[in-house]
């Protein structure tokens, strides 16, 4: 059987050297990030095209997507274009570009598809997350067909958290595979 590859979507404005998403990446040879041209204000269409030509490198059925924030709107958004079938999928903090405190300018990630996702999917969600409530974190889980799991209040789940070597983070995409 072989090797699982773990491909990094971090969110708006990449995820910096404490980021449990560098933690992750330095863990294993077979853990990669997708680097986006534009990370500051990106457009919806540009990520999720770097997110194809990635994926397209490997076997699909190898791929797990490790996705922070912005990260995972552009999963949702790649899953729906794409349909491709890959092995899994842990978004962490899905940020929510609806809600009204969103001014960030990234372009195109509005509407969240609530389509359906077709690969195995965990959505990792925090009780008092500023980019994205527990309701609408569930309404997503619900609607992608995601095993929701909350870790209670953990903020944005990132290195203002103190999500640096986060291993609770590690057992969990485990659980993919």
């Amino acid at each position: 059987h072989s090797m699982t590859n773990y491909l990094i979507v971090p969110g708006l404005g990449n995820s910096g050297p404490d980021h449990w998403q560098t933690y992750f990446q330095q863990s294993g040879s077979n853990f990669y990030r997708i680097e986006q041209q534009e990370w500051d204000a990106p457009s919806c269409t540009d990520w999720i095209e770097t997110i194809e030509s990635k994926v397209s490198t490997f076997d699909p059925s190898t791929v797990i997507l490790i996705g922070h924030s912005l990260g995972c709107t552009a999963i949702a958004h790649w899953a729906k274009n794409y349909k491709r079938q890959i092995k899994g999928a842990m978004l962490v903090a899905p940020s929510d570009p609806e809600a009204p405190q969103y001014n960030f300018p990234a372009t195109g990630f509005a509407p969240i598809p609530l389509d359906k996702i077709h690969f195995k999917t965990i959505v990792v969600a925090s009780e008092d997350d500023i980019w994205v409530s527990l309701e609408r974190a569930k309404y997503f889980a619900e609607n992608w067909g995601s095993e929701l799991i909350s870790i209670g209040n953990a903020g944005h789940i990132n290195t203002a958290s103190g999500h640096t070597n986060w291993e609770e983070g590690m057992r969990i995409l485990k659980t993919l595979g």
